[in-house]
Order: C-alpha cells, then sequence, then structure tokens
C-alpha cells in the first residue's frame, strides 16, 4: 500500500490565473505549517512541483523527510495565453472556451495552453513513477489545486465536471491510497 499526502502549497494571493508563472507563497502562517508538519508521516519521501510556491512549502516540510528532486510534472494547469489574466478578462476574450473549460472539463484548452485531459495525463504518469520507484511507501507531493484534483477524480471515480466543484485549500492535505486500486481517505484536511 502506498500513501500519498497531497499538500497544496502555500497561498499566493492571486487574482488572476496562476498555473506556470512562477509566484512566490505566503508562508507566514508557522502555526498551521507547524500543525501540518506534526500530522504528516515520518518517514516519507517529499517530492514537490518545480515551482517556487510548491519548493518552499516543500522546504518547510523536509525536516527528517527524504527529499526528492522536483518534479516538473506536478505543474498545475499551463493556462497558456490565459496566465496571469483575470475570469472576467478571459470570459470576454474567450467566453465559450472559458465557460467549456470549467463547466465540462476534458479536451477544451486555453489557447496554448493544455487541457484538463493533458493535465491529468503529464500528472498520472508522474504519480505511477513516483509508486514504482517507491513501492509501500509514504508520499508526500506538494504541488497545486489542479494537480491534486485530477488525482481526487482517479481516487473517487467521477468525471472531471463532478471533481471541480471541490476546492482544495491551501496548505491542506489530500490522502490518497494506493493498494492496486486507488482510494480517498482524506480531503482537503487543514490540520
Amino acid at each position: 500500500m502506498t500513501r500519498f499526502w497531497w499538500v497544496r502549497h502555500g497561498p499566493t494571493h492571486q487574482t488572476t490565473m496562476t498555473g506556470w508563472r512562477d509566484v512566490p507563497a505566503d508562508l507566514s502562517d508557522q502555526a498551521l505549517i507547524s500543525r501540518l508538519n506534526a500530522v504528516l508521516p515520518r518517514p516519507a519521501v517529499l517530492v514537490s512541483s518545480d515551482l517556487i510556491r510548491a519548493t518552499a512549502t516543500a522546504d518547510c516540510l523536509a525536516e527528517g523527510r527524504q527529499r526528492l528532486p522536483h518534479l516538473r510534472t506536478l505543474r498545475e494547469f499551463n493556462y497558456g495565453d490565459w496566465e496571469g489574466k483575470g475570469f472576467d478578462e478571459i470570459s470576454r476574450t474567450h467566453p465559450n472556451a472559458s465557460r467549456a473549460y470549467w463547466e465540462t472539463p476534458g479536451e477544451t484548452a486555453p489557447p496554448n495552453g493544455e487541457s484538463w485531459n493533458d493535465l491529468s495525463t503529464r500528472v498520472t504518469a508522474g504519480v505511477a513513477a513516483l509508486i514504482a520507484a517507491h513501492p509501500g511507501q509514504d508520499i508526500i507531493a506538494v504541488a497545486h489545486m489542479g494537480v491534486i484534483l485530477t488525482q481526487l477524480q482517479h481516487a473517487l471515480g467521477i468525471a472531471a465536471h463532478q471533481v471541480v466543484r471541490y476546492r482544495i485549500e491551501p496548505l491542506s492535505i489530500t490522502c490518497l491510497v494506493h493498494d492496486g486500486n486507488w482510494r480517498a481517505d482524506t480531503i482537503s484536511h487543514l490540520p
């Protein structure tokens, strides 16, 4: 049995689409980070997306855990031309695509970006490689809301349009267990 302890990075306070833009996380809530550290297993391997908001969050959790190299496969959605733009602007410039992107996630992608299916395929391949390299271990993965939602979708066996209704809070834990099949143990738990 492998347990994936997904941790969403610290808050960024961004009000625009923030996918591959490398913006820092606010890690000033030391009490919450301390509680998070206490709940997460030791020993465990620790991996993160290669974006600074995830790597800095993982740095706060590294003590007593085996740190793995950052993984590009755990990056958030690539929002392409929508990166850094607000929802209102995107809905004005791409009304049909922006609506479809969230209401019926699947193949719809922002111009020069990636779709839900693209993200899910990328992340699932990274997760499979981690399981193969660390079978039966606790794996703490610091990543992004979209990344975590793709894996929660697999664990719950639901459609993408259903899983996007879940909110994954910054610095929360979503624990998914793999024992040949996936199941969700905890979703967006704030310690």
